[in-house]
């Protein structure tokens, strides 16, 4: 491409309360519609916002996770549109004194380490749902749920910083570690309480002057996003291949079509016709208050993974695998706790283990092997009574079950054959069957041996002992 790729990410992290930002509703997911509502987050008259101090502390925490400089004062704005969604015709949000400024996130792409500037962090709430009447029957009517409405929220808005969608993605999944490992939010995508907004523009290589953006809206995945980002740098390079300007708008983006397309003309701060939330006070974050929080902040993940690396011997790929979520660390670590081979533990949990999750789409808490499954399943390998072929047959089975690995071993009768007799009248019989080939290899052609040991495996069913079939079939076949 002759053109340079600026990518700058707004994401939208719920915040993990039980109640509500300004009032106690319920933050509940999955409620009948409207039955987390009061008539403080449904906008009724004569109302009052109070602040949810809770949520205050999980911003905070959000901030000192990711390097952000915490603003001595901050204050509440009224961001002003209309919408069926929005009861209040505004959204109580933060402007021009947020929370958090000047933080980053590191990442990694191409082997490199790579910094990503965070321009805010700023509290404010979420808007209500609408839902079209198509799909409950009714296609001209609208309908709106706000039990979203007055869940808390946190944006964080990066610097035109990325260059690439790998770099976007790559972004996002460093973030969300960070908010679920700093416990501030669940970053349930599904549900909601992980969004993100995409502004992409390009310009010719060289030039300083941004290009003219368009902003992707409400992308409900990581892979989507990066869909959506490669779709639409190749819609405005065209455009600008052409000779035409890029319209500055809001885009959707399309996941059964893999397209983006217009939604309404891209808005500007003045447009939302903000001002100081008259019912809140500033508020004004005492040091004090920052230090205690910042001292209750657990490992994060870039700390794990230099810790991983050192303490456990294994590559920096592996760290990386292993602390994409906290969780999955946790897996990990507890894993090797009862079975003291890191590299061992780390090439299961990142193969087979992984597989079968991605397979089913399933997240390492809905793990059906629990840790001290996996780990008396290497302790079989350890002890001779299976070996690593027979092992990965156990483990999918202990993974379809729930099943521990003796319990498979025993039913399937998968043991291994560690009988020295028993080998050798499987060698003898793979000999017989096979005279021409014997031949051959009593004549010179060594090679042989290994087909050899393939079929004195077959016959066995994979249960004979490798390192004693290869010592005896030498023995024999000599």
């Amino acid at each position: 491409m002759k053109y340079e790729v600026v990518i700058g990410l707004e994401v939208h992290a719920q915040l993990k309360t039980k109640t509500k930002i300004f009032c106690s509703c319920s933050t509940e997911f999955g409620r009948p519609p409207n039955a987390n509502t009061c008539p403080i987050c449904l906008g009724m008259p004569g109302v009052l916002p109070v602040l949810n101090k809770q949520a205050l502390d999980y911003a905070i925490r959000a901030c000192l996770a990711t390097h952000c400089r915490i603003e001595p004062m901050n204050r509440f704005a009224r961001k002003n549109y209309f919408y069926p969604d929005l009861p209040k015709g505004y959204q109580i949000s933060q402007y021009e004194l947020p929370l958090g400024t000047g933080g980053h996130i590191d990442i990694r792409h191409d082997g490199a380490k790579k910094r990503v500037g965070l321009i805010r962090i700023h509290m404010e709430e979420d808007a209500g749902k609408s839902i079209h009447g198509e799909n409950l029957g009714h296609p001209d009517k609208s309908y709106v749920d706000y039990n979203r409405t007055g869940v808390p929220l946190i944006e964080i808005v990066s610097a035109p910083d990325m260059r690439s969608s790998d770099e976007a993605r790559e972004y996002l999944t460093e973030l969300k570690a960070i908010l679920e490992y700093a416990e501030v939010s669940d970053c349930n995508m599904e549900e909601g309480s992980f969004r993100c907004d995409a502004n992409v523009s390009l310009r010719p290589f060289g030039q300083k002057e941004f290009g003219t953006r368009a902003e992707l809206k409400n992308i409900n995945s990581f892979k989507f996003v990066q869909k959506a980002l490669d779709y639409e740098i190749e819609r405005q390079a065209k455009i600008l291949d052409q000779g035409d300007k890029v319209v500055q708008e809001t885009r959707l983006y399309d996941s059964s079509k893999g397209i983006t397309y217009p939604m309404r003309s891209k808005e500007e701060a003045h447009d939302y016709r903000y001002f100081p939330e008259p019912d809140l006070a500033p508020v004004v974050v005492d040091e004090r208050w920052v230090r205690e929080i910042r001292d209750r902040l657990p490992e994060m993940p870039e700390q794990k993974r230099e810790r991983f690396a050192a303490q456990y011997g294994i590559p920096e790929y592996d760290a990386d695998v292993l602390t994409v979520s906290r969780a999955l660390a946790g897996y990990y670590e507890q894993t090797v706790g009862l079975h003291n081979q890191p590299k061992t533990v780390s090439n299961w949990i990142m193969g087979e283990l992984l597989r079968e999750l991605n397979n089913d789409n399933r997240e390492i808490e809905d793990c059906p092997v629990p840790p001290r499954n996996l780990a008396d399943l290497l302790d079989l390998i350890d002890k001779g009574d299976i070996n690593g072929k027979i092992a990965k047959t156990v483990f999918e089975e202990m993974y379809k079950t729930g099943k521990t690995p003796q319990d498979v071993v025993r039913d399937k009768g998968l043991t291994q054959i560690t009988d020295e007799s028993r080998i050798v009248k499987i060698i003898e019989e793979a000999m017989a069957a096979n005279p021409a080939q014997l031949n051959e290899y009593r004549s010179g052609k060594e090679k042989l041996l290994g087909f050899f040991v393939g079929q004195v495996m077959k016959l066995s069913q994979g249960q004979a002992n490798p390192a004693l079939v290869n010592r005896l079939l030498k023995e024999k076949l000599a």
